[in-house]
């Protein structure tokens, strides 16, 4: 028990020293540590409802999905069935009901026809599903159907790419320490602290940012147009900014170029100072873009986002070097939320708000008090305890315990944790727990003494019997909190985070610190009685 080499007793301290230094920015403003030179350091990020902010649970349109799938099908279908040599005539193709139907005009091709539609479906997982479901009815005529299992798995890919679409939009607006989780197969909570601007965030991410650049289609009738009527290969999309007054407008169906061909867009100014997003294609669509202007200078061609008309500008001359300007009556704010959609990418499938909750700061900052006032009351119930039940051992504990309040500050920083209210809550349960080793090596220690051993010996049984009921309660107390680490999410992993802590930090102070400062009294006082 006495031998205590001094490299145990210096690497204790500086594990200490260390992990005082490294709360100490997390314990103060953060102007007041810049201030200081510490501005630098790790600090500990404080969660949505401690810091206030906004929370929006997002849900997948699947219903879209579908819909968009049904479109891309119909479109290979019929490129497939012309492609090669031997093209198969075909019918009109029919979306009707959620399903693809189309008739073939040569029966001695229908086979031929079956084996090119197959051949665009795909195994769905492991199961020998497909996507697609191939029949032929009324002999002629060839049905197409998404099968579940294939809607289920566009759902479950789409959903991968929107989280990382959504978590990319989020990073751009500089935040710290958003949390972006999967919920389910078709939903996304997004909480992003100190950010007290929901209906803006809602904004940015319900955006698809699905561009396109089409031809407007200058051979249709307006009145047909008004009609909603577009001409063969032509649509009509709305136009809500038309300075001609109609809000529709007919544009070719053929994508010049899209959004897939983007690689940046930043917020502009146009010649007369309004706000504009300048985009840069990549080498393949800044070439598609150069040609297509350079055949159809003096055209108007449309600019739509997500289904609607921003503007249709004429082609005054060729576009080259890949760069262009979108226009819309954009304000700046609106501007910056295009530039970083685009930038972001475009959502494979579309988003809706389902929950949405703003937290306010003054409510965090309540939090922070009420928690904040609650460790105290709890370090000092047990300072005074353990000074009046055990003495001096008392004395180590609650050096042990107030050491042990730094480190895990210290270790959150370091690893960039996100303390949240029911991080708090395990704060105020270390605070309890962290006593109890001691008071199970003091028990141990009394137990021994009233056996008659000497005051050494009392000591190093105590630790001894004692460290090994400590790592098993710890060890059970680990288990649980990393289940909840692992399946639990938002605050019950906040929660699990302080505890996992915790529990590492109060064994090395609780046993290792205190077993040090015992050890170094008793070499230097030789006492033969004790008061525990």
């Amino acid at each position: 028990m006495l031998d205590f080499p001094r490299w145990k007793v210096w690497g204790i301290i500086l594990v200490l020293a260390v992990g005082v230094f490294l709360a100490l920015p997390s314990l103060m403003p953060e102007s007041t540590a810049r201030g200081l030179g510490l501005g630098g350091m790790p600090r500990i990020n404080l969660g949505l409802d401690l810091s206030g902010g906004s929370h929006l649970k997002l849900e997948a349109d699947t219903a879209d999905l579908a819909k968009q799938n049904l479109a891309k099908m119909e479109d290979t279908i019929r490129t497939e069935m012309r492609r090669g040599d031997t093209k198969i005539g075909i019918g009109d193709i029919s979306t009707a009901n959620g399903r693809i139907s189309f008739f073939v005009r040569d029966i001695a091709q229908l086979d031929a026809a079956v084996e090119r539609a197959r051949q665009q479906t795909s195994a769905v997982g492991v199961t020998g599903q497909r996507d697609w479901n191939v029949a032929v009815v009324d002999s002629t005529r060839i049905v197409m159907t998404q099968t579940q299992a294939g809607l289920d798995d566009a759902v479950d890919k789409a959903m991968q790419t929107a989280t990382e679409v959504v978590r990319k939009r989020i990073d751009e607006l500089g935040t710290r320490e958003p949390t972006i989780v999967r919920e389910g197969k078709d939903r996304i909570l997004v909480q992003v602290p100190g950010l007290a601007d929901p209906a803006g965030l809602k904004a940015l991410l319900g955006k698809t940012a699905k561009l396109e650049f089409k031809l407007v289609d200058l051979t249709a009738d307006p009145a047909a147009v008004a009609a909603n009527r577009a001409p063969p290969g032509s649509q009509i999309v709305p136009y809500p900014g038309n300075p001609g007054g109609a809000p529709l407008i007919a544009v070719q169906r053929r994508v010049i170029i899209s959004g897939d061909d983007l690689i940046d867009a930043q917020v502009a100014n146009d010649q007369n100072q309004q706000s504009v997003v300048s985009i840069k294609f990549n080498s393949e669509g800044g070439r598609k873009f150069a040609r297509v202007t350079q055949e159809n200078t003096g055209k108007p061609f449309a600019m739509i986002l997500d289904g609607s008309v921003l503007s249709a500008p004429n082609i005054n001359e060729p576009i080259l070097g890949g760069n262009a300007q979108i226009s819309g009556n954009f304000t700046v704010d609106s501007a910056n939320q295009l530039a970083i959609a685009l930038r972001s990418g475009k959502l494979p499938v579309a988003l809706k708000v389902i929950e949405e909750r703003t937290v306010g700061a003054q409510l965090g900052a309540d939090s922070i008090h009420a928690g904040v006032v609650a460790s105290i009351i709890a370090s000092v119930a047990v300072i005074v305890f353990m000074l009046v039940t055990y003495g001096r051992f008392g004395v180590y504990a609650n050096l042990a315990v107030v050491l042990n309040i730094f480190i895990i500050l210290a270790v959150m920083a370091i690893l960039n944790a996100t303390l949240t209210l029911p991080g708090i809550a395990g704060f105020v349960l270390t605070i309890g727990t962290a006593v109890d080793a001691n008071v199970l090596i003091n028990e141990r220690i009394r137990e021994e003494r009233r056996r008659g051993r000497n005051v050494v010996q009392s000591v190093e049984l105590g630790y001894k019997e004692a460290s090994r009921t400590i790592f098993e309660a710890n060890t059970v107390h680990a288990i649980s909190g990393l289940i909840m680490l692992g399946l639990g999410s938002g605050p019950v992993k906040g929660f699990a985070v302080v505890l996992l802590i915790g529990i590492c930090t109060s064994v090395f102070t609780a046993v290792l610190f205190t077993r040090m400062l015992v050890a170094l009294w008793l070499r230097k006082a030789r006492p033969t009685e004790i008061t525990i």
